[in-house]
């Protein structure tokens, strides 16, 4: 058996990595947090976070970046302009994401990403 922390995933959005960027991920979220809503946008800070840890895996951040690369490409399924929709794909993709990786996805990983997205969206 592979050790866990080797395993590929194979659902993560192949491809999508190189669109991945620090920058155009901030870009992304500063500029459309309202517009993509909080559940998309703490659900991206949850796996932004998780990819910064050094103890999530290789396999897991290649996942967290495919994925967080789909979010900030403008090549969508649904396009992100579309009313109301727009941005069912991307949550759709970050929730696969996040449970292929939700060990590695701690408490305080999750924290750090309710306190960030208060900043868009006060409760």
């Amino acid at each position: 058996m592979a050790d866990e922390h080797e395993r590929p995933v194979a659902d993560e959005p192949r491809g999508f990595e190189k669109e991945y960027s620090e920058d155009d991920f901030w870009k992304k979220v500063c500029g459309y947090a309202r517009t993509a809503g909080r559940e998309v946008v703490e659900l991206a800070l949850q796996l932004y976070y998780a990819a910064q840890s050094p103890d999530t895996p290789h396999w897991a951040k290649a996942a967290i970046y495919g994925a967080l690369g789909y979010f900030i490409s403008v090549v969508d399924a649904i396009p992100d302009i579309t009313p109301i929709v727009g941005y069912t794909d991307d949550l759709g993709v970050l929730v696969a994401a996040l449970a292929a990786v939700a060990r590695n996805v701690t408490p305080e990983i999750k924290e750090r990403a309710a306190f960030k997205a208060r900043e868009w969206f006060p409760e």
